[in-house]
């Protein structure tokens, strides 16, 4: 037990809650303790020297003397790597059977000796001793993997030996012509795979090394609290609820992907590893002209405690790789057009009349509010799928009522259920046997906000459709939307891992498994099982659904926010890493606790995080029970003017927010992008952290700094134009702009056209910023304002000078059908 776990356990058995919760780690402890084998005596094996290899669509499988590898190219460049039998499927992330394969990659003998794989887009080298080399069409080196390693029971190596895939049988004149004994070795080979992955850790733990460039730098792997550039360090691969408010030094969080952005010089790639297990991935940047003028790569290991050895990697400009990443693993959920605006919650509301007095407040100071979101408190002893009825009467009622100002009701939905027979929910999910059990078949018990509680089995397509029934319910309170808490998931523990015991069982499709394997995927099937309840119980309309937990592909059923970012500076900064850092693992749609969860923003801190929140996807207050107000009157009369001034921008952008969403799920770019996204040979860029771009159009510099009036900012290359101002900057290179209290710079590119809302009406208007001289511009508007499924046609614009005149055009049209409103230095 570490000293943090010594602190948990002084700190949680002072209560009955936490005497509950030791009792619930003890479980915890003896489960794993019967139900997983024990460690013994392990034997490293690597893929030894390359034999031969087949072809096949797209590339084709080498055999080594030990292991197998099989490449292959997709028709649009993804590169597919399975050693030891891996396919693609099943997996969670892929939206689908993956990427047809590019009929016209051509496996050869390389020079080395070993094989290559060679298409239009990409050219995969493996060596003879298991290097894999991803190449450049032209040859350019972007990521070279070293021979894998896997380790073993020293008794499942023996009984194996006499049939280990790769070591040829000896050809005994037995009637076997060696065509057949190929095939037999290979379905040898096959067999022998597969039992490995389902060995579990035991017989599956593997490590994985790479080299990239020198100038490389690293970005994703989820949602990082440093970032959104992956320093030098070891990442855990094990979503976690971190025990209370986290600020940039805690990792890991709720939600961890192995999924890595690499950008350097030489291009763009995406590296996925697709396997759910627990593991760790330690990176270390590069170093140019290191000893005696030789670069040193940067290097990466990822290690897994079991499952396949299977990864993707996806070359191309940053706008390609996430185009394809959304491809292979699920075009992004658009949210209704309401849920693009402001929302407000807090853990505490606690009845009818707080919500009625907030809701209020904001309509008596003229504060647009879009959604209102009703956390734990507002359930029947935080009983999920119940409602407080002495604290709220009337929900349905108080639904209507606030729908018809324009305001919609959001509803928090927690995995756990508390165990309690005669409990509706309880009663349900055991007559349908949907709780996790453990290895003697016992259901898993564990504690949570409603004390004893199971937890549902979401791997399990039948448990979904149970789950999925019962947001009826909710539906019929009058919520509009809801978002999951709780569901890495969580059980409340004094020491150790707070979630389910390791060795508890899940479905896993039908597979069958054990919480080492379904641990990351678990709030990510949750999300699916009420995404595609939402859907079908209301097909007419989109879903609104935000998740806090879940793993790569979770955009096909929502977003997420930041999960609870402690009050401060640095809580502030953590707020944009992980805003930047999901989006480039292919989750456009987060945004964090707008001043923090936890304790009590200063004015300045509020008004710098309501001015942030503003540009981000998620626009949401909130704060736990404990801590202070967010109301933005709540901070003194200048606090919330300038509060008030970045929602009422936040309201103007509505119409290019909603674009951007439609964009997201259409080319899979995030609406927060990093300012090297279109120029990622930038090195400069590729080290900013403190700005983004919000589409291709707008620059947003926050501050980020206490008492700062001023702050640098850097610019990509072009022409752009201080909003504020007026005043024009050649970028690249780095100015420095006047940040007073009231406002954030933000600056727009030359020649875009950004869709606003203008006027009384609300109509959309095109906002053009003048294109540089000689240059064009454009920008795209698809217009929505609602939250049904009919298709979106997206309306293209070109911007040109001519005799001095910014011109704007619309695509297919002879004229432009919005009103359009020029601006920048020498508008006309």
């Amino acid at each position: 037990m570490d000293a943090r776990d010594l602190l948990r356990l002084v700190r949680t058995v002072r209560t009955a809650r936490g005497v509950r919760s030791l009792r619930s780690a003890l479980r915890r402890r003896c489960a794993d303790r019967a139900g997983l084998p024990r460690p013994g005596a392990e034997r490293a094996r690597v893929p030894g020297a390359v034999r031969r290899a087949d072809p096949l669509p797209g590339g084709g499988v080498v055999h080594f003397a030990r292991s197998s590898l099989r490449v292959r190219v997709a028709a649009g460049g993804a590169v597919f790597c399975g050693w030891d039998g891996a396919g693609p499927e099943p997996s969670y992330a892929l939206a689908g059977p993956g990427p047809e394969a590019d009929e016209r990659a051509v496996l050869e003998p390389d020079t080395d000796g070993g094989w290559r794989v060679v298409s239009e887009r990409v050219l995969v080298v493996v060596g003879r001793h298991g290097t894999v080399e991803v190449r450049t069409p032209g040859g350019v080196l972007l990521r070279r993997d070293l021979p894998p390693r896997w380790w073993e029971p020293a008794e499942a190596e023996a009984r194996e030996r006499q049939g280990r895939p790769g070591e040829t049988r000896e050809w005994q004149g037995s009637g076997e012509t060696p065509e057949q004994q190929a095939a037999g070795e290979a379905d040898q080979q096959q067999r022998a795979g597969e039992a490995r992955r389902q060995q579990g850790p035991a017989g599956a733990r593997w490590a994985l090394r790479s080299q990239v460039a020198a100038d490389a730098r690293f970005f994703g792997l989820g949602g990082r609290s440093a970032g959104p550039r992956l320093r030098d360090g070891s990442y855990r691969l094990w979503n976690t609820d971190p025990d209370g408010a986290f600020g940039p030094g805690d990792d890991p969080l709720y939600i961890t992907m192995p999924v890595q952005l690499v950008v350097a010089d030489a291009g763009t790639h995406l590296v996925f590893h697709d396997d759910s297990w627990d593991g760790r991935v330690t990176l270390a940047e590069g170093e140019e002209g290191a000893g005696s003028g030789h670069d040193r790569p940067g290097r990466c290991e990822v290690r897994m405690d079991g499952g396949p050895l299977r990864y993707w990697v996806l070359v191309g400009t940053p706008a390609r790789v996430l185009h394809n990443w959304a491809l292979l693993t699920g075009a992004a959920a658009v949210p209704p057009a309401w849920a693009l605006g402001h929302h407000h919650a807090r853990w505490g509301f606690g009845s009818e009349h707080e919500v009625r007095r907030v809701v209020e407040g904001y309509a008596e100071r003229g504060l647009p509010l879009s959604a209102l979101h009703l956390d734990i408190d507002h359930y029947r002893g935080h009983r999920v799928f119940t409602v407080d009825r002495e604290r709220f009467p009337d929900l349905p009622g108080l639904a209507a009522e606030l729908r018809e100002k324009g305001v919609r009701l959001v509803s928090i939905v927690d995995p756990a259920v508390k165990a309690e027979p005669g409990q509706w929910v309880f009663d349900s999910g055991a007559a349908a046997d949907a709780f996790v059990r453990d290895a003697r078949g016992r259901r898993v018990r564990g504690e949570v906000w409603p004390g004893e509680s199971v937890f549902p089995d979401f791997t399990d397509p039948r448990v979904r459709k149970w789950w999925g029934g019962l947001y009826g319910e909710r539906l019929a309170q009058g919520f509009s939307g809801v978002w999951h808490d709780m569901n890495e998931p969580v059980s409340f523990a004094p020491f150790g891992d707070p979630s389910l015991p390791l060795s508890a069982r899940h479905s896993l499709e039908g597979r069958g498994g054990d919480h080492r394997e379904a641990h990351n995927v678990y709030g990510l099937a949750m999300a699916r099982a009420g995404y595609e309840a939402l859907c079908e119980l209301r097909p007419g309309e989109r879903p609104f659904l935000f998740s806090r937990s879940g793993w790569a592909g979770m955009q096909r059923y929502g977003g997420t926010w930041s999960g609870d970012v402690a009050t401060g500076w640095p809580g502030l900064r953590a707020s944009l890493s992980l805003v930047l850092g999901l989006g480039l693992c292919g989750v456009p749609y987060s945004g964090p606790d707008v001043g923090g969860f936890t304790g009590f923003p200063s004015p300045e801190l509020y008004v710098r995080w309501f001015q942030l929140g503003a540009y981000l996807p998620l626009f949401r207050t909130h704060s736990a029970i404990t801590a202070g107000r967010r109301e933005p009157w709540e901070f003194g009369g200048q606090a919330l003017e300038h509060a008030g001034a970045a929602l009422r921008e936040r309201m103007r952008l509505l119409p290019y927010f909603v674009t951007l969403a439609h964009l997201a799920q259409r080319t899979g770019a995030p609406y927060v992008r990093p300012v090297w996204w279109r120029s990622p040979e930038d090195r400069a860029l590729r080290d900013c952290e403190d700005a983004f771009l919000l589409g291709d159009s707008l620059l947003v510099a926050p501050v980020l700094e206490q008492g700062a009036d001023r702050r640098a900012v850097r610019l990509p290359r072009g022409l752009w134009y201080d909003t504020a101002t007026g005043r024009a900057y050649e970028g690249p290179g780095q100015v420095l702009l006047d940040a007073p209290l009231s406002r954030i710079p933000v600056l727009a590119r030359a020649g875009s056209v950004i869709p606003v809302q203008g006027g009384a009406t609300g109509s959309v208007e095109l906002e053009v910023w003048a294109p540089a001289p000689g240059r064009t511009g454009g920008g795209v508007l698809v217009p929505d304002g609602g939250d049904g499924w009919e298709p979106k046609k997206a309306v293209r614009f070109t911007t040109r000078t001519r005799d001095g005149v910014v011109v704007v055009e619309q695509e297919g049209a002879e004229e432009v059908g919005y009103p359009v409103r020029v601006r920048g230095e020498g508008a006309q």
